[in-house]
């Protein structure tokens, strides 16, 4: 396969290893890494990777999902989304029924926390402005998965100050009886202090 029909083949600004196959494209593993090394495409992890000139039109969001399955945007990266905390981002931060891992590419950091399986439910499907798609934690599930992932941190009020959370803008975007709904689910007492003084 010869680079022109490789962006001939591929629509999207990021594709696989395998969906190159499945659709009867023969690509060898060489081919790949010399258009990596010429710089025409990232690599952003085994198997996946991205065309260099889209570099600016690919999202952080799309590439969580597409990095590491199943998962979703929650924990400090749905936080900052819904205004829970002042901070800025520098990471794209997930909540995984797998193992615990993290990812470092060309188009950022990728952090993805593992939960029991019982606890992968609560998120929504989103989609970017180039129709690619992601799951984001709902607000409620975000906090408490925050808190759950973190609770062994939390142990004086001056430990939960320090998240620094906007009592305004949860208070304007919580739903009371969603999010102890959600907390019950949890079964974790030493949770219920800290998520309580989450709502107005």
């Amino acid at each position: 396969m010869k680079y022109h029909e490789l962006t001939s083949a591929i629509k999207g600004p990021v594709f696989s290893r395998n969906e190159l196959i499945f659709s009867g494209h023969k690509v060898f593993d060489y081919q790949l890494s010399l258009w990596v090394k010429k710089g025409y495409l990232m690599q952003l992890k085994r198997g996946i990777y991205a065309f260099s000139r889209d570099k600016d039109k690919i999202k952080g969001e799309a590439i969580a999902f597409l990095l590491y399955q199943p998962s979703y945007l929650s924990l400090e990266s749905a936080l900052s989304w819904y205004g829970f905390i002042p901070e800025i981002v520098h990471a794209f931060t997930s909540v995984t029924a797998r193992t615990t891992r993290s990812f470092e590419n060309a188009c950022g950091r990728f952090i993805y926390r593992h939960v029991r399986a019982e606890l992968f439910w609560g998120y929504v499907e989103m989609k970017t402005e180039d129709h690619a798609h992601y799951l984001l934690a709902e607000p409620e599930k975000a906090l408490l998965d925050y808190l759950y992932l973190n609770i062994s941190h939390i142990n004086s009020q001056v430990d939960f100050e320090n998240i620094r959370l906007n009592a305004e803008q949860m208070g304007k975007t919580l739903n009371k009886d969603k999010f102890l709904r959600y907390l019950q689910v949890f079964n974790v007492k030493k949770m219920e202090k800290w998520a309580r003084l989450c709502l107005p």
